[in-house]
């Protein structure tokens, strides 16, 4: 799954919200962009996704949390015709009928966009039969990429990391690439152990590209940052995701985000919303070639490709505001877990999990999976009673209110 902000302060409510002057810039921006829209460029900004040469947009539409709505034939119409021309979907999505249907409409388009879907599976060899399976679902006779995902969600770290390097998902990648079915392989994953996955695979030299969940404030000493800088090092391709939703408040009062941009001023200067800054401080990273986000909305779509067509890298002390603005108003996901919150707490608890799935809940709308995710966790995982809480949120990079948050977890996804 990847990531959006719906439900969260868009463009519109930081308009609303922000301050007479920001307000005013912001708007005067916002209508510059609609009488210019005939003289965008026809596709956003692209890099090139590690040593596979494939170029792929900033901007990655992700369809994880359109499962629940009608909207999708339309978004995807609406996301080419913005520059956007990064597609990811999945088996558990269900929306790969969805672009089977436009690749019918338009068979033109399948070619002139990089297509990513995805299959949670138990062991490589599985692979080669589910890709089959995911080609009937989307209508073509290939994808550009093919992810395990959620690599460590349903399997150990010691069976994630022998999945990676492993010599039956060297032949499995090998028979796949070589068929035609999908150009390139990887894998997604958010499980607290993604940094040592990750580094596995990047010396693996197996895998084509990852997509992971990723915050921009990354500690420099952090194992997932150095094995990130060893993808990058041996040409393994980078997607962010989990990046947006739950870094700022959902259902914010009125002055929150005025309060937001005297936290972080550069947002008025550059006239961006909180959003669009913090897209543009992930892109500020080289390593990463383009960001997974899940969109569900036109005024998204519009803000989130507004961003990428005006990205300029941010400097550091610009990325710190907007870390030091996201943590004061209490985010509900921690993209840079590890798990260090839960030995700090004492507990068994996936407590990391656990604030995962409510931002499913509270900020993409997806309550059904997210419910699912956790009844899939088993009762020991759940079971945050007799936790130390204050320790966990000292440990948590992001300092989460688990003493709040998990309360919420009980009432909304038990």
């Amino acid at each position: 799954m990847s990531d959006d902000h719906t439900n969260s302060p868009g463009r519109r409510e930081f308009l609303q919200a922000g301050a007479l002057a920001t307000a005013a810039a912001l708007g005067a921006a916002s209508g510059l962009q609609a009488q210019n829209e005939a003289a965008k460029p026809t596709t956003l900004p692209k890099r090139k996704l590690g040593k596979t040469g494939v170029e792929i947009t900033l901007l990655e539409m992700g369809t994880g949390a359109l499962r629940e709505r009608g909207v999708l034939d339309r978004l995807l119409r609406l996301a080419y015709a913005s520059g956007v021309r990064t597609f990811d979907t999945a088996n558990l999505y269900g929306t790969e009928p969805g672009f089977k249907k436009w690749f019918e409409q338009a068979p033109e388009v399948r070619k002139d966009v990089v297509l990513v879907t995805k299959d949670e599976v138990n062991t490589p060899k599985q692979m080669l039969k589910m890709l089959d399976e995911r080609l009937a679902a989307l209508g073509t006779d290939y994808v550009d990429f093919y992810f395990v995902h959620g690599l460590g969600d349903h399997h150990t770290l010691d069976e994630s990391i022998n999945f990676v390097k492993g010599q039956e998902f060297k032949e499995t990648a090998e028979a796949i690439r070589k068929s035609g079915k999908a150009k390139f392989v990887g894998f997604s994953t958010h499980h607290k152990d993604r940094a040592q996955t990750i580094q596995a695979a990047a010396e693996g030299g197996i895998v084509d590209a990852i997509m992971l969940m990723y915050t921009p404030w990354l500690d420099k000493d952090s194992p997932l940052n150095k094995a990130l800088d060893t993808c990058y090092n041996k040409g393994v391709g980078l997607i962010s995701m989990k990046q947006v939703a739950g870094q700022f408040p959902a259902k914010p009062k009125v002055n929150v985000l005025d309060e937001v941009v005297r936290r972080a001023p550069m947002l008025a200067e550059k006239k961006l919303s909180p959003y669009q800054g913090l897209l543009h401080a992930i892109w500020t990273d080289e390593r990463i070639s383009g960001s997974c986000v899940s969109i569900k909305t036109t005024e998204q779509l519009r803000e989130d490709a507004d961003a990428a067509r005006r990205y300029e890298p941010l400097k550091t002390t610009e990325i710190m505001q907007l870390r030091d603005a996201a943590l004061a108003f209490g985010p509900t996901l921690c993209a840079d877990c590890d798990g260090r919150c839960s030995v700090a707490a004492g507990t068994k608890a996936e407590l990391g999990d656990l604030t995962r799935f409510l931002t499913y809940h509270e900020h993409h709308g997806i309550r059904t999976e997210a419910r699912r995710q956790y009844a899939a966790l088993s009762p020991e995982a759940r079971d945050w009673a007799g936790a130390d809480l204050e320790a966990a949120r000292a440990a948590c990079p992001n300092k989460l209110d688990f003493a709040k948050l998990l309360p919420d977890a009980d009432r909304y996804l038990a």
